[in-house]
């Protein structure tokens, strides 16, 4: 009955709602062979995100220099309307080289419409961290280990004598008329490219 009332123009919000859900859910899914970017496309993104953490976040440098490795997820995108998905692709870089690359996945529900984008940059400070992270098929924020998230735009000094965690996340760059600064739930998954 509510699909027919659907295709005949009759729609109502918790059906709509339902085929929003599943189209955000698969839509990454069924779009990677043909839209997923090259592992080049994501290098080039990669560094252009990293020059500017480095240049508009202060501390990042001191970060960067004891970290043991850094995921950076350039332009996630997240599009909501009472339910709400994100994606977006990165690169694990440690020593300065990237070693493998990463999407990034979340689903929300609640009081949400539009869309946004932003940058997320996580600094992993312990090796052991670093391993659990590399060693999962999907990482999960907050289940499968906890990051601490920065407020970049804080006045006072973020440097590693006052955030001191294994993993240190930051967003930044975000665009849209939504806010959301939180990664709690988030999967990282390895890509293979």
């Amino acid at each position: 009955m509510q699909v027919n009332n659907f295709l005949s123009g009759k729609r109502n919000l918790p059906t709509i709602s339902i085929i929003f859900i599943i189209f955000l859910l698969t839509a990454p899914t069924f779009s990677l062979d043909a839209r997923a970017a090259t592992a080049r496309e994501i290098d080039v993104s990669v560094d252009v995100i990293l020059n500017r953490f480095k240049n508009e976040i202060r501390g990042s440098n001191e970060f960067l220099a004891n970290a043991k490795g850094v995921l950076v997820i350039p332009n996630v995108i997240k599009v909501g309307f009472g339910l709400g998905g994100e994606y977006g692709e990165g690169a694990l870089i440690i020593d300065n080289k990237t070693v493998d690359y990463y999407s990034f996945a979340a689903g929300s529900i609640g009081f949400q419409i539009g869309v946004q984008s932003k940058h997320v940059v996580i600094i992993f400070m312990d090796e052991n961290a670093l391993t659990e992270f590399r060693d999962r098929l999907g990482w999960r924020a907050g289940i499968d280990g906890s990051v601490v998230l920065v407020d970049s735009g804080a006045a006072t000094s973020v440097d590693t004598d006052n955030v001191q965690h294994p993993i240190v996340g930051f967003i930044f760059g975000l665009k849209g008329l939504m806010v959301n600064l939180s990664l709690e739930g988030a999967k990282f998954t390895k890509l293979l490219k």
